[in-house]
């Protein structure tokens, strides 16, 4: 395994349209959302144990979450924790990891990935991993993972590539817009013009490539972390990064780089990729009776003429569900969610009315 392969995990997210089994203080990237013994963390971390040596896998998450990480992944050392004091978005984290993994290897390949996502095709993953690694360390190029589209949802952002392709890899695509998630109209005209790719919000780059990055189009944000040198890996870390983040803007980094470097490239993927946004996604992947119910844990509800329903309850607790369909069924923190499947956009929203109604005491 190449000591210089290195996993960014970013985990600092508070999965607000899984509420209410989705909190706060304990967010979807902690939650065995299918019963399989493992968190959405745990998955993530075990597959870059296939790509990275362990003491080359980071994760960046809210210094809230610090506990919750040591809880779940007890192997990692507290230097391979970063916490942050406060959300400010992709930029910084990566921004605030890559200059830290510098430091520890100048010859360093990061991959960028969400802690929330779930890979069917881990095989695949593996491959389509190392074969933007391997790129990443011969070209000066910002490469992201690109998912081969199967329809036009309008709930992921969109990539589209051109036939220019790197000089060592004719695979690897040179990038030509990035789009925010679209209307469906135009989501539909994507899938048909065959270029488009859906944003995973996966990223390769070598820790050079990046760190120049920031500096010519975020010279600011540059400039903060890398004043911090002689801080990472220190005692005096938190204390450098608490004052560093005051000073950051808040700034994906989409908008931020990949947007306006002019050397981002594409690898179009098929791994069986979801990024768990919503229950609907949920409802995608998890396994389901004969009549379309999707039921997590399942040993004591009771569905009577019932179909196409996503149910997610206590497991010590009896639920019995009579002529419901195509509905979204959740329990959890003494909350309990009912809604149409065709509305689950709206959970934000009503996450957004609990809190202005009764405080923080259900989020």
């Amino acid at each position: 395994m190449n000591k210089n392969n290195y996993a960014l995990i970013m985990a600092g997210g508070v999965g607000s349209r899984f509420w209410p089994v989705s909190r706060t203080e304990y967010p979807k990237q902690f939650i065995d959302f299918f019963g399989v013994g493992k968190t959405l963390i745990q998955s993530t971390y075990d597959r870059f144990l296939q790509i990275c040596p362990p003491e080359n896998i980071f994760i960046v998450t809210n210094e809230i979450y610090v506990d919750l990480i040591k809880e779940q992944l007890p192997q990692l050392n507290e230097n391979q924790i970063l916490a942050e004091p406060i959300m400010r978005n992709t930029a910084p984290c990566i921004a605030y990891g890559s200059m830290k993994i510098a430091k520890i290897n100048s010859s360093a390949v990061i991959v960028v990935a969400p802690s929330d996502h779930t890979i069917a095709n881990q095989n695949g993953f593996i491959q389509a991993i190392e074969q933007s690694i391997e790129a990443a360390e011969k070209n000066n190029s910002l490469i992201t993972l690109g998912i081969k589209p199967n329809r036009p949802d309008t709930g992921y952002g969109y990539i589209q590539y051109i036939n220019e392709v790197l000089k060592t890899d004719d695979g690897i695509h040179k990038v030509k817009t990035f789009t925010e998630k679209p209307n469906l109209e135009l989501a539909q005209s994507f899938i048909k013009s065959g270029d488009f790719l859906w944003n995973a919000g996966i990223f390769i780059w070598s820790a050079k490539a990046i760190n120049h990055a920031f500096e010519k189009h975020l010279p600011d944000m540059h400039e903060i972390f890398q004043q911090g040198n002689s801080f990472y890996s220190t005692a005096n870390e938190a204390e450098f990064i608490a004052n560093a983040y005051l000073q950051c803007t808040n700034i994906s980094i989409d908008f931020a780089i990949m947007e306006k470097a002019d050397n981002v490239y594409v690898l179009p993927a098929d791994f069986g990729w979801s990024d768990l946004g919503t229950w609907a996604s949920i409802y995608e992947m998890a396994e389901k009776d004969y009549v379309g119910n999707a039921v997590i844990p399942s040993d004591q509800v009771m569905m009577f003429d019932s179909s196409n329903c996503m149910v997610n309850v206590p497991g010590e607790k009896l639920v019995i569900l009579q002529s419901l369909h195509n509905y979204i069924v959740v329990e959890s923190n003494n909350t309990l969610l009912i809604c149409p499947r065709s509305e689950e956009q709206n959970v934000k929203n009503i996450v957004a009315d609990v809190k202005a109604k009764f405080g923080s005491k259900f989020i």
